[in-house]
C-alpha cells in the first residue's frame, strides 16, 4: 500500500462513515509498517474531489440558519455544524497528503495524523448527533473551508498559510465560547467532545504553522509579510476577534503575530 495513493482513494469516498473507517485503517496500517510513502510521485487530480454525500445541502454561510441553544433542535444544529466542519477537515487533510509531491516524509505522516484525528472527531460528533435524534445531512452546511482548499491547490505554501493556520485556527478561537454555551444548555457530552477537539486542533494548527515556516525558510521568504501577501492574493477571510491567544501560542504562532491579534 502506498500512502498518498491510498489517501486519494479515501478522499474520493462519498460515504462519510466509510471515509472515516478508511482513514483509521490507513493510519493503523502505517503504524504497523505496512505502508510505503512515495514522496516524489506526481499525481493527477481525478474527477470527484472531494467525495461527499448528496446531503447535507450546501448553501451560502448566511443561509445555514441558527436556532436557540435552549431547544433540542438548536443543539442538534450546532453539533451538525461541527460535524460538517470535521468532515471537511478530513477531506482537507487527505488532500494535503496526496496532492503535494516533493515534501519530506514527515510532512505526509503529519497530515495522516491530522486526517485520522479529524475522522475520529467526525465520528464522535456524528454519533452524538444520533443521540439527539438526528443524522449528518439533516441540516444544511456551507462549503467555505473546501473553497479555500480548492483555491490553494497550486501551492503547498499557500495551502499551509491559508487553511490550517487561518481557517482551522479560527476553531481555536471559536471552541471555548461554544463549549461554554453548550455546557450551559445541559449537553455535557457535547462539551466533552469539544474539549477533545480543542486539544487536537492545537496540534493540527501547529503542524500547519511548522510546515509553513519551513517552506518560508526554504524559499527565503519572510513569514509575516508573505502571509499578508497570500491573504490578499487568495482573498482569505479577514480574521475577527476575540482570539484565543494562549491556544494560538501553543499552536506555534510567533509573539510578533500574536501582538497583531491583541
Amino acid at each position: 500500500m502506498e500512502l498518498r495513493a491510498a489517501a486519494l482513494h479515501a478522499l474520493l469516498d462519498a460515504d462519510p462513515a466509510a471515509k472515516a473507517r478508511a482513514v483509521a485503517a490507513l493510519a493503523a496500517a502505517c503504524k504497523a509498517g505496512q505502508v510505503a510513502i512515495d514522496t516524489q510521485a506526481v499525481m493527477a487530480a481525478p474527477a470527484g474531489i472531494p467525495g461527499r454525500p448528496a446531503r447535507p445541502e450546501l448553501v451560502p454561510p448566511l443561509q445555514v440558519g441558527r436556532r436557540s441553544m435552549g431547544t433540542p433542535e438548536g443543539r442538534a444544529m450546532l453539533v451538525h455544524a461541527l460535524a460538517h466542519i470535521e468532515f471537511n477537515a478530513v477531506n482537507l487533510a487527505l488532500d494535503a497528503l496526496w496532492r503535494f509531491d516533493g515534501m519530506p516524509e514527515q510532512y505526509y505522516l503529519d497530515w495522516l495524523l491530522v486526517a485520522d484525528e479529524e475522522a475520529l472527531h467526525f465520528t464522535m460528533l456524528s454519533n452524538h448527533l444520533g443521540t439527539l435524534g438526528y443524522a449528518y445531512g439533516d441540516f444544511p452546511g456551507h462549503d467555505s473551508l473546501w473553497e479555500m482548499v480548492a483555491k490553494t491547490s497550486d501551492d503547498v505554501l499557500a495551502r499551509m498559510a491559508l487553511v490550517p493556520r487561518t481557517l482551522e485556527a479560527r476553531g481555536l478561537d471559536a471552541i471555548p465560547p461554544l463549549r461554554k454555551k453548550i455546557a450551559q444548555a445541559g449537553d455535557l457530552a457535547a462539551a466533552l467532545i469539544l474539549d477533545r477537539l480543542l486539544v487536537d486542533e492545537v496540534g493540527h494548527v501547529e503542524i500547519g504553522n511548522r510546515w509553513y515556516l519551513d517552506l518560508c525558510l526554504a524559499r527565503g521568504l519572510e513569514p509575516i509579510a508573505t502571509y499578508d501577501e497570500l491573504t490578499v492574493r487568495y482573498k482569505a477571510p479577514v480574521l475577527k476577534g476575540p482570539f484565543n491567544i494562549e491556544g494560538r501560542r501553543a499552536a506555534g504562532f510567533s509573539e510578533a503575530e500574536l501582538e497583531r491579534y491583541r
